[in-house]
Order: C-alpha cells, then structure tokens, then sequence
C-alpha cells in the first residue's frame, strides 16, 4: 500500500487501494496558536507498522508549516510525546506553555 496521507478537513487520512480509510489522526483547530490532536485510529489489519506515528509526524510536520504547537488529548500521542520527548518537546503544547 503506498503511505500517502492526505488532509481531510481536520485529519490526516490513509485510505487502502478500494478507497476505504484505514487510519486517521484528527484534530481540533482553536483561536490560539495550538491544535488539539483528540484521536488517532489505524485499522488492525495495519497496526504494527508504525503508521500511527507517521500520521503524528505528518500531523507535526503541518503544525511547524503553521508555526502551531500540539495540545494531546489522544492517549496514543500523549504516549509518544513522552515516550520521545527529543523528537516532540519541541511542539507539545503543554511543554512550550512551561517553557
């Protein structure tokens, strides 16, 4: 399957060859200069592969374009932001806040 996420309102979208999607990292916009990430999903058939942590990626990479942090209530990114705080400290939302 080629990785090609793709933005959909306010996701981050990877749909199979039949066109269904199969993992989403949807986020919340505000009025301030962060997103809130609020859910991660990748169907079972895909888990394993590392794909959620490319869709945060991707989700990461957009919010630097935007010059937004990332506030975490999905329990899979706030997992990966503490588990690599070297990669991600320097977007989390609550770590730019105390800084």
């Amino acid at each position: 399957m080629d990785k090609e996420f793709k933005k959909e309102g306010t996701a981050f979208v990877l749909h199979n060859e039949a066109g269904k999607k199969v993992a989403e990292i949807h986020y919340q916009e505000t009025d301030e200069d962060y997103v809130i990430a609020d859910h991660t999903v990748v169907d079972e058939s895909l888990r394993g592969q590392g794909i959620a942590e490319q869709l945060l990626d991707k989700l990461v990479t957009e919010m630097e374009k935007e010059h937004k942090t990332i506030y975490a209530t999905c329990s899979f990114v706030i997992w990966k932001f503490q588990k690599n705080p070297d990669k991600y400290d320097h977007i989390n939302y609550e770590k730019q806040k105390k800084a």
